[in-house]
């Protein structure tokens, strides 16, 4: 179970975050802050797994960037940013000093849980749209992609998705997940069928190219 630390600044979205956090029995909340100062103790005497921090407002640029310098100085959780930024040089920084995923305030309940296990997981996890900016390429020269699977695929197969990309056998996924090999299997099937991938290798590379996971 993750460890969830909820961060944002109007009570209302801190609210609805917390309730995403709550109805899902993998999550695990252990605090909420409204503030840099209340946070950034939180952090440091809870040990959240994650820190889902919401930021929406332009004036809050600077307790961002401070934030994510301090986070080198802090035993670090995956921080998961919802933000309207998604500036390719901000989220570039954002990346390099350690933040995890960076999902539009758009994003739904699903996608924020799956981002939050593949965070703790320790994946980096980009939403689609937030990708198509970085890529050098524009979205017409791509190949055609599936329906995003972020909505679609459950947050223990992009577990699965993760380890695979890692090269990681079925014998080895099943021990560190603590289930059976068949489990494993029917996994792995699952995502071949929601990813239209028929092999480890393309379910990896759409997986990564849709910002699930890293390579």
């Amino acid at each position: 179970m993750s460890r969830v630390l909820v961060a944002a600044d109007r009570l209302i979205v801190r609210a609805g975050l917390e309730s995403i956090i709550r109805a899902n029995p993998a999550l695990q909340l252990v605090g909420s802050s409204d503030n840099e100062a209340s946070l950034i103790k939180q952090v440091e005497d809870l040990q959240p797994d994650v820190v889902l921090l919401e930021w929406s407002v332009p004036d809050d640029e600077l307790m961002l960037e401070k934030l994510l310098a301090l986070m080198p100085e802090l035993s670090p959780p995956a921080f998961v940013v919802l933000a309207d930024n998604s500036d390719n040089d901000w989220v570039t920084d954002a990346l390099f000093k350690g933040v995890r995923a960076v999902l539009p305030n758009s994003a739904t309940a699903d996608e924020i849980v799956a981002a939050i296990v593949a965070a703790a997981a320790g994946l980096v996890v980009l939403h689609p749209d937030i990708v198509l900016d970085l890529l050098p390429f524009k979205e017409t020269t791509a190949p055609a992609l599936p329906n995003s699977p972020i909505q679609a695929l459950t947050p223990r197969e992009i577990e699965v998705l993760g380890m695979l990309a890692l090269g990681l056998g079925n014998k080895i996924i099943a021990k560190r997940l603590s289930i059976s090999e068949h489990t494993v299997k029917f996994h792995i099937s699952s995502i071949f069928t929601k990813l239209n991938a028929s092999s480890r290798t393309e379910a990896v590379t759409l997986g990564a190219r849709l910002g699930l996971i890293m390579l």
